[in-house]
């Protein structure tokens, strides 16, 4: 094995990060954009993050909303849904549980 794997990590688990994103609230894609480059995960295109929106909102995990703006123009604005949050929760714990396995076989192979 070798070269950078972070980008197909991040390719798996973004849907998941795009739903802790609405966590505080409704947002709109570039708002989520700052969010996760703030949280360390580099800028993320619209090309990226645009087809993952679309399709949580099909699977009916976030709602989205047009809004026309006074000034530019206007823009979709996401909230989580209760099927997102429970979706959230529950693929946060399994996760949580996969980052526990992965961080103690690496303790075992002697990476702290």
């Amino acid at each position: 094995m070798s070269g950078d794997r972070r980008a197909s990590w991040f390719k798996g688990v973004l849907d998941l990060l795009v739903l802790a994103a609405l966590t505080d609230g409704e947002s709109y894609g570039y708002e989520i954009a700052k969010t996760l480059d703030g949280a360390g995960f580099g800028q993320i295109k619209g090309g990226t993050l645009y087809p993952v929106l679309n399709r949580l909102e099909e699977a009916g995990l976030v709602a989205a909303e047009f809004r026309a703006t006074e000034k530019g123009p206007g823009r979709r604005y996401y909230t989580l849904t209760d099927a997102g949050r429970a979706t959230l929760a529950a693929q946060g714990a399994l996760w949580r549980e996969f980052d526990a396995s992965v961080r103690a076989m690496l303790a075992k192979g002697g990476l702290r």
